[in-house]
């Protein structure tokens, strides 16, 4: 029952996490892996759990998505998809003690790039007339998403920069429809591969809904500042934590 709870509590902070500044992947995947998951279950589970929340963010930017020129569109949700199956697929043949080691390290890198996510964006900016391959910076950020979910939103938004975008509403509502794209490959690739605890992945979807729509007059209340050194504290604290797992194992 304790371990349930955990998981609705983890599930709920998330969707405020998400609907706030981000970051909601930093409390599902350790939460799901206290609970005494294995570290691959638990990262696909946390990645279907975070899966419907970006079908409504696609859907609330989809006049944005459509004043996106056709071509390029087709062209990047292709690689979206090809990246999404081999990222997916790479997690699938990952023995639980090699991701075991990567975790940490993902986590750490999620988190400097969320913490450093604004000067990414304007390092990129300050490269957009830069002739942009779109189709393999595409594929090669799906890769890391269809492995591990954490910081790709703010991933993204640097790629579209360095395409010269600037558009924050088309920007969002492009990384929205692509992580939605995304997600869907690898909850399908999971989901074959009999990767999902379900149970828990309901609940969580269910209480991130709801943290989602709690999230919002919190975000227009608190100073984004601090939600910023919040979600940053919790990414660095998870990384310490399974740093210290892993040198434990070891």
């Amino acid at each position: 029952m304790m371990d349930y709870v955990i998981i609705c509590l983890a599930g709920f902070l998330a969707g405020v996490l998400n609907t706030i500044a981000g970051g909601g992947t930093f409390l599902t995947f350790p939460a799901l892996v206290y609970t005494g998951m294995p570290v691959v279950t638990a990262n696909a589970t946390s990645g279907v759990a975070v899966f419907p929340g970006y079908l409504g963010g696609a859907v609330g930017f989809r006049k944005e998505i459509a004043a996106f020129e056709r071509r390029r569109l087709v062209r990047i949700t292709f690689a979206t998809v090809a990246g999404g199956l081999v990222g997916s697929s790479l997690l699938i043949v990952s023995s639980e003690k090699a991701f075991s080691f990567a975790v940490p390290f993902l986590l750490a890198g999620a988190t400097l790039v969320f913490a450093f996510g604004d000067r990414l964006r304007d390092w990129a900016k300050a490269r957009s007339d830069m002739d942009p391959n779109w189709s393999l910076g595409t594929f090669l950020v799906s890769v890391y998403g269809g492995y591990f979910n954490g910081g790709l939103g703010i991933v993204l938004l640097a790629l579209f920069s360095l395409w010269g975008m600037r558009d924050l509403n088309q920007m969002n509502g492009l990384k929205n429809g692509l992580s939605f794209i995304l997600s869907a490959i690898s909850v399908g690739v999971f989901a074959l591969a009999g990767m999902v605890a379900w149970t828990e992945a309901i609940l969580m979807m269910a209480m991130a809904t709801a943290g989602g729509y709690a999230g919002a007059p919190l975000a227009r209340s608190l100073p984004p500042k601090v939600l910023r050194v919040a979600v940053i504290a919790i990414g660095s604290a998870m990384s310490v934590v399974f740093l210290v797992r892993l040198l434990h194992q070891a």
